[in-house]
């Protein structure tokens, strides 16, 4: 067998269909096997058997042979699944990481071309708002909130208290009704 061979896609096929076609015909030969030594054993008495013996006896015997058959019938799917898996991970994987750099380019010229509408966007929107005239006079700043709810000369007399009315509470204990007991 060249090794060469075996690192390219037909060299790899052809080994792991031989080996899995003579799994497979192993597997059938097994279980074969093992149908013909269970039979022959259940009807094959040897003294002193009693009423299941041998049956039991021919089961255990063939048990083994029917490991064999499984054994066989797995090692067959491993020599798919190896081929896939060389072909998945060594023979595809250049075309896979090409395809996935060219994915990962068109999203980011995506992007790049998302951020630029939206900087375009932002500027068409700053200059218009720059050369809309507005009513108030050049230079005046603008306020926060209107002239009737602030007070100039002390902010925070400009809300009424909740509890205590006008007057200005010295302690907390303003705050709470006293009881009757205390």
């Amino acid at each position: 067998m060249d090794i060469n061979a075996l690192f390219t896609d037909e060299g790899l096929r052809a080994f792991t269909a031989t080996v899995r076609d003579q799994h497979v015909r192993d597997a059938q030969q097994y279980g074969q096997i093992a149908d013909i030594v269970r039979r022959r054993l259940e009807q094959t008495p040897i003294e002193g058997d009693r009423w299941m013996s041998k049956k039991l006896r021919a089961w255990k015997v063939s048990r083994q042979l029917k490991a064999m058959q499984k054994a066989s019938g797995e090692a067959a799917s491993k020599a798919e699944a190896l081929y896939a898996t060389y072909k998945n991970e060594v023979l595809e994987l250049p075309q896979r990481r090409a395809a996935a750099e060219a994915r990962k380019l068109e999203r980011k010229q995506g992007r790049q071309a998302a951020l630029g509408a939206a900087v375009a966007k932002s500027l068409d929107k700053t200059v218009t708002a720059l050369n809309t005239p507005t009513e108030q006079a050049p230079g005046a700043v603008p306020q926060a909130r209107p002239a009737e709810f602030v007070t100039p000369d002390n902010p925070w007399n400009q809300w009424s208290m909740a509890a205590g009315g006008e007057r200005l509470t010295s302690t907390i204990n303003d705050y709470f009704a006293k009881g009757e007991g205390q």
